[in-house]
């Protein structure tokens, strides 16, 4: 599951076992990626408070399946087979389309995001991409390209930080030889109306 110790559903107490039972999936599932974090249990608070505010909430502009489309390109980029697996299958949950997402999928393999998408989803994805291997190289010009799409601000932002939040995921997992060993692959928060609610689906 990891390379570090951690502590089971079974075997926490305390602040660890209420964070456990607002994340938890069914038969007490946590996701290893969670799990991770357990000798630290602040550490796994703030971790889903940034992923649910950042991916699952109620005053997102753009879609729920583009921003996971986002974070399966992040993660295509970064090597990361977990954050990978994960979050194609909830893309495919989200599309209820299992041919647009293979063509999704096969267009982000081949890290050729135009062919699956145009005007401002493909500007977001390639800001998505130089952001994420070449982030030093970013100017007000990039900004610029993507407001000429058709992308606001907010907008803009929401790219923004889904790109981090995934950089941030993708290292905790890679450092931490994070597997889907146990998992449920593809759960994620079902509830977008309460970014309080951090139970998974």
């Amino acid at each position: 599951m990891t390379w570090i110790k951690t502590i089971s559903y079974d075997n926490a107490t305390g602040t660890l076992k209420k964070l456990y039972d607002r994340i938890k999936g069914p038969d007490n599932n946590i996701d290893n990626i969670m799990l991770a974090h357990s000798l630290r249990s602040h550490s796994m608070e703030g971790h889903m408070a940034l992923y649910k505010y950042v991916l699952h909430h109620p005053r997102n502009a753009l879609p729920k399946s583009y921003l996971e489309t986002i974070g399966v390109y992040v993660s295509l980029l970064n090597k990361c087979r977990y954050c990978i697996d994960h979050h194609y299958a909830g893309l495919l949950r989200l599309l209820q389309n299992d041919q647009r997402g293979a063509e999704i999928r096969a267009a982000l393999d081949a890290n050729d995001p135009a062919a699956a998408f145009d005007g401002k989803e493909l500007a977001g994805l390639q800001y998505a991409e130089k952001l994420t291997t070449n982030a030093a190289e970013l100017t007000s010009g990039d900004i610029d390209r993507l407001r000429e799409a058709g992308l606001d601000d907010g907008e803009i932002l929401e790219i923004n930080q889904v790109t981090a939040y995934f950089a941030y995921a993708n290292r905790t997992v890679l450092g931490l030889g994070i597997s889907t060993d146990g998992d449920i692959v593809g759960l994620s928060p079902g509830d977008s109306s309460d970014p309080d609610n951090w139970s998974h689906q």
